[in-house]
């Protein structure tokens, strides 16, 4: 809800008092500074942003994702306008949707910040789970067929092992956007249970 529009307080108070303690919320950034404005003249924005979800949320607020379109093609120039407008005191992430992000300069920069790289199991992208930082955040849109394909136990588990191979990670997000033909939930219960 948070990418579609700007999140306001009350709504997030809302949420807060609703989950339950231990509970915590993984919160997209709005559109209008990813896709609209892709971080030109945002600083305002970005402030108003993070003032309002850890207001809202306070010590239930989880990592904050930027996602990016996939027209955000990989410029040094991009990478630092981005990075240098992050509030590094949130465990912010970054989802790039064009292949050319994924480069060592790119996460070597991320690793420097402490900013978390989204992987993903997407038809157009590299599969392999990136870590930058103790935060690890993966997202499962579908493949061969976006938004559409289940996974394996066994595609889910190579995952699984591939994340606790990596030194130092503290915290794994995962989320499943293949829900078009209703394979989200049943694949989220496997991974649960491969945990």
């Amino acid at each position: 809800m948070t990418f579609y529009r700007f999140p306001r307080l009350p709504m997030l108070q809302h949420w807060y008092d609703q989950a339950p303690e231990g509970f915590r919320f993984s919160v997209k950034a709005p559109k209008a500074i990813t896709h609209f404005k892709q971080f030109h003249g945002t600083v305002d924005m970005l402030s108003d942003f993070y003032g309002t979800i850890r207001e809202g949320l306070t010590d239930k607020l989880g990592p904050v994702l930027f996602q990016f379109p996939p027209r955000f093609r990989y410029e040094p120039e991009r990478l630092a306008r981005v990075l240098d407008q992050l509030n590094l005191g949130f465990d912010n992430v970054l989802e790039f949707r064009h292949p050319g992000w994924w480069r060592d300069d790119v996460f070597e920069a991320l690793r420097q910040r402490g900013v978390a790289f989204c992987g993903m199991s997407h038809p157009e992208l590299p599969a392999a789970p990136v870590v930058t930082g103790p935060v690890v955040y993966y997202r499962f849109h579908g493949v061969p067929e976006l938004y559409r394909s289940s996974y394996s136990k066994a595609e889910l588990a190579a995952i699984v092992e591939n994340i606790h191979a990596k030194p130092g990670v503290e915290q794994v997000w995962c989320y499943f956007n293949n829900d078009a033909a209703v394979a989200a939930i049943p694949n989220a219960r496997t991974l649960m249970k491969l945990i």
